[in-house]
């Protein structure tokens, strides 16, 4: 019988029989035992390839969870390792205080009296060219090696913090949970001032006008001098008390305002494209600025006190300051400077996050490329 024949009458051909053409025609029954023992062996020879099959399936599954068991200890929710937000985070701090820092020193500078290194006038735009006129460009950039300085760090720690005590808190679960970001904004300002806040004196000394410093090394050698290195952290308590609503309400506006946008732009929630992200931390710069202002006039006279006869404060008490500031010059003075901060956190916070969520997507392509075990 031919092999062909014997494959349509259902047989199978062992390996050591493949190369024959045919069995011989002496007798019907030998094809007949050969259909029957091709047929146990090629059972007999399914049932290994089943085994090995499944071998192979719980062998990859062994190593995918084993994989995914190590990603899980240096991996958050976005695929991203604490290091990675923290470079992110660097960055877009960097690029948001960078462009928006001639604004920062308008703002600063509004919120002191004119007798300490302030200004008469309370019109943003007035303030802003009457330092060009006065200093010249770069005169909107003094201080700004402080930030920095301070920014890259400070900004690392924020988002990283962040991002991890959300996903502990459950943030990223479905649905909106203002709550849970406003504690983990919280979490990630405490964090973050600490780092931040010595830079940021010498950044807003070096911000006044006649100010007495040279440049940013001369500002900390003399500050460590005549007042000691407690003098950095002397408004870390104000800068808390401020940043924790401002950051809370920041963070909660933010993600709420990402979400909101992305159910009404359906067709822009899948990549969650750069307009929302623009527009939600935008909004959510502006509406934290606006209400944290008064904190922020205290923070900045704290920080610049005895500097250019600025009035000193026997204590960093933010309830003191207030008084004192109130008694003086009045309610309004709490204002200073207000729309100068929504004017500088509006757009900041817009390429803040813009940045940041791009920063994010770079570095997750990335992961991507250079997996060792792609599941």
């Amino acid at each position: 019988m031919a092999d062909a024949e014997l494959r349509e009458r259902g047989g199978f051909l062992p390996n050591n029989a493949q190369a024959s053409t045919s069995y011989g025609a002496e007798s019907v029954v030998v094809p007949r035992i050969e259909i029957v023992q091709t047929a146990k062996e090629r059972k007999d020879w399914e049932k290994r390839q089943q085994q090995q099959q499944q071998q192979q399936q719980q062998q990859q599954e062994e190593h995918h969870s084993r994989r995914l068991r190590m990603e899980a200890q240096h991996e958050l929710h976005d695929g991203l390792s604490f290091p990675q937000y923290m470079l992110a985070g660097s960055v877009a701090g960097m690029v948001e205080h960078m462009a928006m820092f001639p604004v920062d020193l308008v703002k600063t500078r509004m919120q002191m009296l004119e007798s300490a290194g302030g200004f008469r006038h309370r019109g943003v735009y007035r303030a802003f060219f009457s330092i060009v006129k006065k200093e010249g460009p770069l005169g909107l950039y003094r201080g700004i090696g402080a930030m920095g300085l301070g920014a890259g760090p400070a900004h690392a720690v924020y988002f990283s913090v962040y991002e991890t005590v959300k996903q502990k808190l459950g943030g990223n679960r479905v649905g909106h949970h203002p709550l849970l970001h406003a504690t983990a904004g919280a979490c990630a300002t405490v964090a973050s001032d600490a780092v931040f806040t010595p830079m940021d004196v010498v950044k807003q000394r070096l911000q006044l006008r006649r100010s007495p410093y040279r440049g940013v090394l001369d500002c900390i050698q003399r500050i460590l001098k005549e007042e000691g290195v407690h003098a950095f952290y002397k408004s870390y308590p104000t800068t808390v008390v401020m940043n924790i609503p401002f950051t809370a309400m920041h963070f909660a506006a933010y993600e709420a305002g990402k979400k909101i946008l992305g159910e009404l732009y359906p067709e822009y929630a899948s990549e969650e494209h750069l307009a929302i992200h623009l527009t939600a931390g935008g909004a959510a710069g502006a509406l934290a600025s606006a209400v944290t202002t008064p904190l922020d006039v205290i923070k900045t006279r704290l920080q610049c006190q005895g500097v250019c006869g600025a009035e000193r404060y026997t204590s960093g008490s933010v309830m003191e300051a207030a008084r004192r500031i109130i008694n003086q010059e009045g309610p309004a003075a709490l204002l200073g400077g207000l729309r100068a901060r929504v004017l500088f956190h509006t757009p900041a916070a817009a390429i803040c996050w813009s940045t940041y969520e791009a920063a994010k997507q770079f570095l997750q392509k990335w992961n991507e490329e250079h997996r060792p075990f792609n599941a």
